[in-house]
């Protein structure tokens, strides 16, 4: 980016801020009398607590930090009425005083020996649940609410996998771990992640926008909404809805915790560990407070993989489903998730209040990779060696105040800064960074036993005469079964960098004010400027070949493997002991990591006469640019009656965005590459509308309708344009400059009703109308002659999108004895979509219908615990069902690739050794379930990968409490 486009931007942002800032008037007449406090108990704040004054008519909620604001017509006497679930109701009286009245903490107690009193009490869930059901009680948006104490109580250590316990939520799993988040079964690109009340950048590989949550520890998370019908004071890029991570705050008194843990993992036969820490104090007669909260997660870890190629590219529609290559592939790494969140608020005076928070978060992500091939289509073995540590980092703080401007305004303000990286530091003697990757080949001379009758490989259910077998079978069929993989035979041939280094940076200035201009009627009004920057260095492949292998004279000879240094196979559980057969004939002794390094310095590849063969051209898949975006928006908050509440309001957002990059152009010479540079500007307004109908103290009635969008992917935007004409046919990939926003008009129907031994029963239906859905369009196209295949993504096609939620938490109180501690959670989301998608290469324009990518049908989340004495137990199956991840337009559904169902069944258990002091226990995937996809037929794997149980016992220790 140039010098003088960052400076202009720096100053539009210096710009936005003020015009934010001083655009609302600031002196506003002084009338009605405020009252400031905050709701708690012996555990801490009470988030949406009920403030309803009884003298005048008036109501509030606390929020997330138990604070709250009400405004009372006139001085004199008055009278509150606090309430919350699961604890006693409070009414007393106050006397107001002219101005701004700052009242002590109100206490509620859980006790006056009822049931309920009791659940609170020797529940270990239940004040956690109480917390969530209250702010999603008084919430005004559609929303599930997560609270810290729930997360801690269940087997999840990072973000991603804390959310996929909530109604509608799915996950995406990364060897063993859940990395990416979506809401009711769309695209991962159409949710967006926020982290108090902003979206993050994201470092993304591919240049879509989806946010890797693997990188932050889910210990510095206080809450977390997912919300699934919008207000107009949320950012609104979110088809699917958002998922907005709060992390902690300041406490209302000091207190101190720290938790410990060791584990093992059953693949990789090694230990984990684990450690936290919360530390939060007030001081300056409670003025300033802070809270400091820091967590680390360190495990080995492994997984066998099993990876099938098949030749798609063949003319014979029955040969497409023949194999090209299996891989085997084995996965022993190391990992380590590390947080750190800083928090402090300082109070000026009642009416002022200022904040600072900071955050750390780093996972590094050690993988030596070890893949065996057995290559049909070229009658050989393939052998790769690879080492990566992929480092993710994200990185940030944020500042910002509430001021109280008179009796009916106030206004809230921040400006953050946060920047997301993903990138690799190998290999070290190479001055541009990536993955990489040593091939070696060993000819098969024998050839193969299990061909079918057209010469082809095929499993047997695709044969043309039922010979093949299946791939949880799976047989090489080499004729002569001494021809294994050899350290002498297998010759380098190859060596590949594939380069890594992204990373995007958002600074962000935002402002809202409320205005309260009747106890009926509120307004807010705000805006939100962000300038991101954004370094896209993924895809270039920097490839050396020696000499000999393009048959240069006086070429150094090939090196064989067993040349090299070399390392015991790593050990961990039986080599694919989940495959049926014995594959120990696929497990070599691999190059230790100094050695696969050493490989691409200089100095080695000079001696063994490796040359440089990258493609100059490939370097169209780097970029770089910006995007700003002017986001403003009102709203409105009335009571129509004491039941009825409608929020309306209008969202505006602008988006300019510019990239920068290189593409290809031919010249009579050959290809040459030419500097690029492409702009996409576009405008999004966004109504919404809400109701919410209280049918009475225990149950709600909400309706909306919201429109909402997602930006064009990055990637989908590149500047850069690569012709390949050694392919056949020839091929044309460049992005699309003209690419518009996707919009969808949601509608949402649903209803809650709240037990009162806090628990909840929910249920509810949704539909979608989504216009200029992004996909990537292929065509055909001749050009001087030559026909070429061009892949650009387009908006072609609508989509729907139907589903329905129903979801379930109850405690068998009525039950009697040692029965009525057992109690049940349960959630279930049902998504159908539908999209049609142009179908390439036939003489008529034809379409298929299919659902959109990502989209699983249902999903459920169910959970046994028992709570009692100290005591809890539980049991959480986790179900998505399986989906689209690729579709092929030429080809048609049958060719489309799938994720299958995936159920993985956690436990937990915990045990009060004192008022202070837990021990638990956790386990994950005890059923040791298996992450696979196919294409087209379920039997038809094309990977599929088991990476084993984990667990881990420690202990918790509240010091200050």
């Amino acid at each position: 980016m140039s010098t003088k486009f960052r400076n202009k931007n720096l100053l539009s942002l210096k710009k936005g801020v003020s015009a934010l800032l001083f655009t609302f008037p600031w002196f506003i007449p002084t009338y009605g009398q405020v009252i400031k406090s905050s709701v708690q108990s012996g555990s801490g704040k009470l988030p949406g607590a009920s403030i309803v004054a009884i003298s005048f008519k008036g109501n509030t909620s606390s929020d997330l930090q138990g604070n709250f604001t009400l405004t009372a017509p006139d001085t004199g006497m008055v009278s509150l009425q606090v309430s919350y679930i699961g604890y006693q109701t409070r009414t007393f009286d106050i006397r107001l005083k002219r101005g701004i009245n700052e009242i002590s903490p109100i206490e509620l107690a859980v006790g006056d020996g009822s049931a309920l009193a009791e659940v609170i009490v020797s529940g270990t869930m239940a004040p956690s649940q109480a917390k969530a059901f209250s702010i999603k009680k008084q919430a005004v948006a559609i929303m599930d609410v997560l609270a810290a104490d729930a997360i801690g109580k269940l087997p999840d250590r990072n973000a991603a996998e804390a959310v996929q316990r909530m109604q509608g939520v799915a996950v995406a799993k990364n060897h063993g771990e859940a990395d990416i988040a979506t809401v009711r079964g769309t695209p991962f690109a159409w949710t967006s992640v926020l982290f108090n009340g902003s979206r993050l950048p994201s470092p993304n590989v591919m240049g879509n926008r989806s946010m890797p949550l693997d990188a932050i520890p889910s210990e510095i998370i206080q809450y977390v909404q997912v919300a699934k019908a919008l207000t107009p004071d949320m950012e609104a890029d979110a088809i699917g809805g958002s998922i907005n991570f709060v992390t902690r705050t300041s406490p209302s008194k000091r207190t101190l915790s720290v938790s410990g843990a060791g584990g093992y993992n059953t693949f990789s036969k090694n230990g984990t560990y684990n450690g936290s820490l919360v530390y939060g104090d007030r001081f300056l007669n409670n003025r300033l407070g802070l809270i400091l909260s820091a967590a680390t997660w360190a495990r080995q870890w492994g997984s066998d993989a099993f990876d099938v190629s098949y030749n798609t590219g063949l003319a014979n529609e029955q040969q497409r489903n023949s194999i090209g290559s299996v891989m085997l592939k084995r996965y022993i790494g190391e990992r380590q998730t590390k947080g750190i969140n800083l928090g402090s608020d300082y109070k000026i005076s009642p009416g002022h209040t200022v904040f600072f928070r900071a955050m750390f978060n780093k996972f590094d992500d050690i993988r030596p990779v070890y893949e065996a091939y057995v290559d049909y289509n070229k009658k050989r073995y393939q052998y790769n060696n690879r080492y990566s540590h992929y480092q993710t980092a994200i990185y940030g703080g944020e500042i910002g105040g509430e001021h109280q401007l008179s009796g009916i305004a106030k206004v809230d303000w921040s400006v953050s800064d946060h920047k997301s990286k993903y990138y690799l530091n190998t290999p070290p003697a190479s001055d541009r960074k990536g993955l990489p990757i040593a091939t070696f080949h060993q000819q098969i001379t024998s050839g193969f036993n299990n061909l079918s009758n057209d010469g082809l490989r095929y499993w047997g259910f695709d044969s043309p005469n039922a010979v093949g077998g299946s791939p949880l079978d799976f047989d090489p069929g080499i004729k002569d079964a001494s021809e294994v993989l050899d350290p002498d035979k297998l010759k380098l041939t190859q060596l590949v960098i594939t380069q890594l280094d992204n990373s995007e940076r958002d600074r962000v200035a935002q402002v809202n004010f409320h205005l309260e201009a009747s106890p009926a009627l509120k307004f807010k009004v705000g805006g939100k400027y962000r300038h991101k920057d954004r370094d896209n260095f993924f895809g270039s492949n920097l490839v050396f070949l020696p000499g000999a292998a393009l048959g240069a004279e006086n070429a150094a000879p090939l090196r064989s493997l067993s040349s090299f240094e070399t390392q015991s196979f790593p050990k961990g559980t039986s080599f694919f002991g989940s495959l049926n057969g014995n594959y120990n004939s696929f497990q070599l002794n691999p190059l230790t990591k100094d050695q696969l390094l050493d490989l691409f310095s200089p100095e080695f590849m000079k001696v063994n006469g490796f040359i440089d063969k990258t493609d100059p051209m490939s370097a169209t898949s780097i970029y770089t640019g910006q995007e700003i975006v002017s986001s403003g928006y009102v709203m409105a908050d009335y009571d129509l009656s004491e039941k009825l509440k409608l929020v309306a309001g209008l969202r505006n957002e602008y988006t300019k965005t510019r990239l920068h990059g290189q593409r290809v152009e031919p010249t009579a010479s050959g290809n040459q590459l030419v500097a690029s540079e492409i702009e996409n500007n576009y405008n999004a307004l966004l109504p919404m509308f809400h109701l919410k109908y209280k049918l009475n103290k225990d149950a709600n009635l909400r309706g909306a309708f919201t429109r909402t969008f997602v930006r064009p992917n990055f990637g989908d935007m590149t500047p850069g344009t690569s012709i390949d004409v050694s392919s056949t046919p020839a091929t044309i990939s460049q992005g699309n400059s003209e690419l518009k926003p996707t919009f969808s008009n949601n509608f949402d129907l649903m209803g809650e009703y709240y037990f009162q031994n806090v628990g909840i029963l929910t249920g509810g239906l949704f539909y979608k109308d989504i216009s200029d859905v992004i996909f990537t369009d292929i065509s055909m196209q001749n050009i001087d002659g030559t026909d070429y295949r061009i892949s650009q993504a387009k908006n072609l096609n609508k989509a729907t999108l139907f589903g329905l939620e129903f979801g379930v938490n109850r405690r068998f109180d009525f039950l009697q004895g040692f029965w009525k501690n057992f109690g049940i959670e349960f959630n279930y989301s049902y998504v159908n979509s539908e999209t049609k998608v142009p179908r390439v290469g036939g003489v008529e324009a034809s379409f298929d219908k299919t659902a959109l990518p990502n989209q699983s049908k249902h999903l459920f989340n169910a959970i046994l615990f028992y709570e009692g004495k100290g005591v809890m137990v539980r049991l959480a199956g986790n179900y998505r069902g399986k989906s689209i991840e690729t579709i092929d337009q030429k080809l048609g559904p049958q060719f489309y690739k799938w994720t299958d169902n995936n159920f993985t069944l956690d436990a937990t258990a915990t045990v009060s050794l004192s008022a202070r002091v837990k021990a638990f226990l956790e386990l994950n995937n005890l059923t040791n379930s298996a992450v696979s996809m196919y294409m087209g037929d379920s039997r038809r794997i094309s990977s599929r990968e088991v990476y084993g149980s984990r667990g881990q016992a420690g202990i918790r220790w509240d010091i200050i409490k």
